[in-house]
């Protein structure tokens, strides 16, 4: 990924959950890049001060401000990265609609409703939503929807994915990401071909539905899955995460290149690597 180059100085970058799995990585990794600098970071409002003290050092992190406040842990950043929950996420989207500075949202799980409000806030903060900020992960989603452009109803798609036994949602929102390019290749919506649950007796499968498969596990970061199996012949496409630092590179990324945008509408990691 070619990193803006009209950046002169370091971007100021604040992390929600600064504490959790995703949120440990990205305090590691924006300490480690030259072109960005940590200010503070966010954790619940129950936090125990001296924990979270004990966990950022882990990561070679050191006096850095927390506060459960999302608008007081903005204060002085740039740019917010985000990776926690949509409930957590729209407080910190609506606080940095207030100050007007650029949200990074990596968290997946969301209802219609939480979706809708989350867009009334890019028409005052630079909002970039993915449900994967992989780059080998959005390259592979404009190969499935290119395939499924390509490929008729006779080849049938299925979309499989494990993570780690802690993930809280199902279909993973990479699976659910890659299942929307595969309906858009289709000229069809998600809501109306998707089938997550098969037990029992469930009969034929029925043409131009898009299955999905979720498997829990160890600490699998991320393995997804995408086969579009024809008449004599399965064609699949695949990409396995081996560490949650290439999330952190992405956001990272798609940060500095929020710098330079304004309000108006979300964007996605799409808009970011210009596919």
């Amino acid at each position: 990924m070619n990193a803006p180059n009209h950046i002169s100085s370091p971007l100021k970058i604040a992390v929600a959950g600064c504490c959790g799995r995703m949120g440990l990585t990205l305090v590691e990794t924006v300490l480690a890049d030259p072109r960005t600098v940590l200010v503070a970071g966010s954790e619940r409002s129950d936090f125990d001060e001296m924990a979270v003290k004990a966990q950022l050092e882990t990561v070679g992190c050191r006096n850095l401000f927390v506060t459960s406040d999302p608008g007081r842990f903005m204060e002085s950043a740039e740019a917010v990265i985000d990776f926690t929950s949509p409930e957590v996420t729209l407080a910190v989207a609506k606080a940095a609609a207030v100050h007007g500075i650029t949200i990074i949202i990596g968290t997946t799980g969301w209802t219609a409703s939480q979706q809708k409000e989350l867009a009334s806030y890019a028409n005052d903060a630079v909002i970039i939503q993915s449900g994967n900020f992989s780059l080998g992960v959005n390259i592979l989603e404009k190969l499935v929807e290119d395939a499924a452009r390509q490929l008729d109803v006779s080849y049938d798609i299925e979309i499989a994915e494990m993570h780690h036994k802690y993930k809280k949602d199902a279909p993973s929102g990479t699976a659910l990401m890659l299942g929307q390019a595969a309906a858009r290749g289709r000229g069809v919506t998600l809501d109306t071909k998707k089938v997550t649950v098969r037990d029992g007796i469930v009969g034929e499968r029925k043409s131009g539905d898009i299955g999905f498969s979720v498997m829990r596990g160890g600490d699998v970061v991320g393995i997804h899955n995408v086969l579009f199996a024809g008449p004599g012949e399965v064609l699949e496409f695949k990409h396995q995460g081996f560490s949650r630092a290439i999330y952190a590179h992405g956001a990272i990324h798609a940060a500095r290149w929020a710098s330079q945008q304004k309000p108006g509408r979300i964007y996605s990691m799409k808009d970011v690597l210009g596919l």
